[in-house]
């Protein structure tokens, strides 16, 4: 879920493997953990709940998994304490990238992720070193083929109901919102029971870096070794992919 190549990257989740499929459905859990925790296992009383069960479903989570994991966090699971950190950092050629982890021990947390980046040519920076060239937004994929009205009543409800922008490309569609507008605008979809690929607070890059055959390699593998770290739920770059 990272990077410039947004058509490719939702073709790429729908192919994820059982085994990579799992550790999502755990981080997600994790996620359900920390919602609940803060506002209760009610989504119709929780907003953040609401939000992380739509991302839930984005990434194909059954509701048998969803529904355990909100009783789990109601339960013996609200003891873990789960705090959210965002490292800062570079990779080849100065791509810029942001981890955000959620962890119960961030000494462990702040090791593997500074030994991740430095063993495949990147490093870590110091807070705000990168944020800046990101932009926090709210983002909805729509499968066109999936959506009955007509590209442009579909551009005039999403903008009425407080998107800041619509595009279309090859067979989707893309909204985005300022992040306190994305419930409003991802609930007006599902009340009208349009399906979405893909909903959640992204941090978009303002600009992209190209790389070589070797930067290319070395990102690859950065991006896979983070993503595989347990505390680590999401790495967004401005690295170019296409």
């Amino acid at each position: 879920m990272s990077g410039h190549s947004k058509w490719n990257n939702i073709k790429n989740k729908k192919e994820k493997s059982d085994a990579q499929r799992g550790k999502i459905f755990t981080k997600l859990g994790r996620e359900i953990l920390v919602a609940v925790k803060e506002g209760g296992p009610d989504p119709a009383g929780n907003s953040k709940l609401r939000d992380v069960i739509a991302k839930c479903k984005a990434n194909n989570m059954p509701n048998d998994n969803i529904e355990r994991s909100i009783k789990k966090a109601a339960g013996d699971g609200a003891s873990t304490n789960y705090e959210d950190i965002v490292y800062e950092g570079y990779g080849p050629n100065g791509v810029a990238i942001i981890i955000e982890t959620m962890t119960d021990n961030r000494n462990r947390t702040a090791g593997d992720v500074r030994h991740t980046l430095d063993k495949f040519g990147g490093n870590l920076g110091t807070t705000g070193s990168v944020s800046w060239m990101f932009d926090k937004k709210g983002v909805i994929v729509l499968e066109k083929s999936a959506v009955k009205m007509s590209e442009d009543d579909l551009m005039l409800e999403v903008v009425d109901a407080g998107a800041d922008n619509f595009e279309a490309e090859d067979e989707y569609y893309e909204i985005t919102t300022k992040p306190e507008d994305f419930s409003k605008v991802r609930e007006y979809l599902e009340s009208n029971n349009i399906e979405y690929l893909e909903a959640e607070i992204k941090m978009v890059p303002q600009n992209y870096i190209s790389l070589d055959d070797e930067g290319k390699r070395k990102m690859s593998l950065i991006i896979e070794k983070l993503e595989d770290l347990d505390d680590v739920q999401e790495v967004w770059h401005n690295w170019d992919e296409e």
